[in-house]
């Protein structure tokens, strides 16, 4: 029996069987997701270890640590055993699995198709809980420039002003556009403002000589490009 009364805590298992020991001696990869969270919560309750709770949090999730990803700590903390401080950790050690997929990225890539565009705006959009629009702005060698936030909505949408679109490929000079917004519900098509839109901004785009070569919908489920299944 633990100190908290439980007969089941981590340090009355065998020392192989602990997460923290078996990272250290096996490393980190030879872990479950279940362990590695056990790990950041650092204790479970008085009749279910930190791998068990790490285990009840998982399935609420689907085993899907996207989903947990988009849970906010407030979420976390509807787990008997979780506070704000745990919660806290969590969602922290979560952002920097995410901030990790983008720090190695190419500070000016060059997009050739729409898989490129895709893998350079989902890791900001895909497990975001709310709509956002963004642009980026390439020059005539298709290298980005510049990539901007342009507005932020709710779950099912999000105001886009053409004007506000432009204004960061004027300012850079850029030669190229791409659109990209995310559909938190996962749902890929395009609505009919999405399709409206895009038409909007395209015929802005030919007043001022700027090309936009594709609108990208991402969500967990993948991406939707506007050139490879409507044109653009």
């Amino acid at each position: 029996m633990d100190k908290n009364g439980s007969i089941n805590g981590i340090k009355s298992w065998a020392e192989e069987d602990r997460p923290r020991e078996k990272m250290i001696k096996s490393g980190v990869r030879n872990l479950t997701n279940a362990e590695l969270i056990a790990i950041l919560l650092g204790s479970g309750t008085r009749s279910v270890s930190a791998v068990d709770l790490a285990k009840e949090i998982l399935s609420g999730c689907n085993n899907n640590l996207n989903s947990l990803g988009r849970m906010k700590p407030g979420d976390l903390t509807e787990y008997r055993g979780i506070g704000i401080a745990k919660a806290v950790v969590i969602s922290a050690a979560l952002e920097l699995g995410r901030r990790r997929k983008t720090a190695d990225m190419d500070s000016n890539p060059k997009i050739s198709c729409s898989s490129d565009a895709a893998a350079l705006m989902a890791p900001i959009l895909a497990d975001l809980d709310v709509e956002e629009f963004w642009v980026l702005c390439l020059n005539r060698a298709n290298r980005v420039v510049k990539k901007e936030k342009i507005s932020s909505g709710g779950i099912s949408g999000v105001f886009v002003d053409p004007r506000l679109v432009l204004l960061p490929a004027i300012k850079s000079k850029s030669s190229n556009i791409i659109l990209g917004h995310n559909h938190p519900s996962g749902n890929l098509q395009p609505s009919a403002q999405d399709i409206s839109l895009t038409k909007k901004i395209s015929e802005a785009c030919k007043f001022l000589d700027i090309h936009l070569l594709d609108h990208i919908i991402v969500s967990q489920a993948g991406y939707y490009s506007f050139a490879d299944s409507r044109g653009i």
